[in-house]
């Protein structure tokens, strides 16, 4: 059961529970993470363990008891767990309000910053190019794929790829897709409107356009897979321009020769960028906007590209916006402190007790020589207590200095792999 406090202004407007009653546990509301048409999504956190925290999908009251939006997310969610790139579904429940019908809910993983987060972001920083670094760009792209090899081979086509349905999991450290609204079997396509204006296929635009005539399609003619190769060759192609690109691809230009507009982006934003790893993602992204479906590359032929055969370093910022259990501090540690044994073990001990007020300590680490010399790396039990940190740290001065705070990613920091970030 959900409780909600007395009726007032604010509540006919929004309609936001306060609480849920989750498998008979008092679960607060402590955001709203987005809104559609057919649903809400609410970050929660148990009222036993602030630290437990998790999204609720809440879908509309349907009049007539349908309920079909809700029915087909769980159905499709259901059939695809156990994927590390695909959002967890914990379970299932009915949301009973003191007021308004009985509303169906998902219980899902918690998520963070989604990669349309990180394309507003994406203009800022120190960077002397626009768009995102070549290692976000190959870490989102690998991930996605994955996550589609996955859904493709279950026989599902996701139908609404778009920055906004895929989001950075910290504690897992990949990005995941969430949102199978839209999905459906191949070849039994029972979703007459498919995927987001900017992102939408050509087939796909043909096959809405029909619809909405009142051409009747049977589901054999409707679209494939090939569907999402095309979505996720336009978010890659912004997440490297920095662009967003609707108007581009539903201009006349573009449908007449949308490979020249394609080399003309990386044209304009290679200049700073190593030209071979640049090159081979402008090949993989074209062969993913193939206007007949039939030529366009599949997930295993994309992941095969030379582009996810070359290793980058993250950007600073790429640690700033992407969070993780470890958190890294910049500009604290003098080289004189380092070599004298009595000052350094001072040091840890002042590090670990400062930072102890933030979340709990798994272990921490200061280098006495590169890589990662006078940095101070501390790995918190989960993500939620380093992101606390990071904010609390960052400005701060520590002996004079003002901290700088990123994160750093827990499977390099495990293997002690402290390679330098490019500034």
């Amino acid at each position: 059961m959900a409780h909600r406090g007395p009726p007032g202004a604010a509540e006919r407007h929004s309609a936001a529970p306060v609480l849920f009653e989750i498998f008979g546990e008092i679960w607060a509301v402590r955001s709203r993470l987005g809104q559609g048409v057919s649903a809400s999504v609410y970050r929660v956190s148990s009222g036993r363990a602030a630290a437990t925290a998790a999204a609720v999908k809440e879908f509309r009251a349907d009049p007539q008891g349908v309920d079909y939006g809700y029915r087909k997310e769980r159905s499709v969610l259901e059939d695809i767990q156990g994927h590390k790139n695909i959002v967890t579904l914990y379970g299932v429940f009915t949301n009973h309000s003191r007021v308004g019908a009985a509303t169906r809910c998902l219980l899902l993983e918690l998520l963070d910053v989604s990669v349309s987060d990180l394309l507003v972001r994406s203009t800022g920083g120190t960077r002397p190019e626009r768009g995102h670094s070549l290692w976000l760009v190959q870490h989102c792209a690998r991930d996605v794929l994955e996550a589609l090899t996955f859904l493709h081979r279950e026989g599902y086509v996701h139908a609404d790829l778009k920055p906004r349905n895929i989001l950075w999991s910290a504690d897992d450290e990949c990005f995941k897709l969430v949102d199978f609204g839209l999905s459906f079997k191949e070849g039994n396509q029972d979703v007459k409107y498919i995927q987001t204006d900017g992102y939408r296929a050509p087939e796909a635009e043909l096959q809405n356009g029909l619809a909405q005539a009142g051409v009747e399609l049977d589901g054999d003619s409707g679209c494939t897979a090939a569907v999402d190769m095309w979505s996720l060759g336009i978010v890659l192609l912004e997440m490297f321009s920095g662009i967003k690109l609707k108007d581009t691809v539903r201009s006349q230009k573009w449908k007449d020769n949308s490979a020249a507009i394609v080399d003309q982006l990386f044209a304009t934003n290679s200049a700073a960028r190593p030209a071979i790893p640049v090159y081979h993602l402008r090949d993989l992204i074209k062969s993913m906007l193939l206007s007949e479906p039939k030529q366009r590359c599949t997930t295993e032929t994309a992941l095969l590209s030379p582009f996810f055969s070359i290793p980058f370093a993250p950007h600073i910022e790429d640690l700033v916006l992407l969070p993780t259990p470890v958190l890294r501090l910049l500009n604290l540690i003098d080289d004189s402190h380092l070599h004298n044994e009595e000052e350094y073990e001072d040091i840890l001990e002042d590090m670990k007790e400062e930072c102890q007020k933030y979340g709990s300590v798994v272990s921490l680490l200061i280098p006495k020589e590169n890589p990662g010399k006078g940095q101070v790396f501390v790995e918190y039990a989960n993500s939620s207590d380093s992101k606390e940190a990071q904010r609390l740290l960052t400005g701060r001065t520590f002996d004079g200095k003002f901290v700088v705070a990123t994160f750093y990613p827990l499977s390099a920091y495990r293997r002690g792999y402290l390679y330098q970030t490019v500034q």
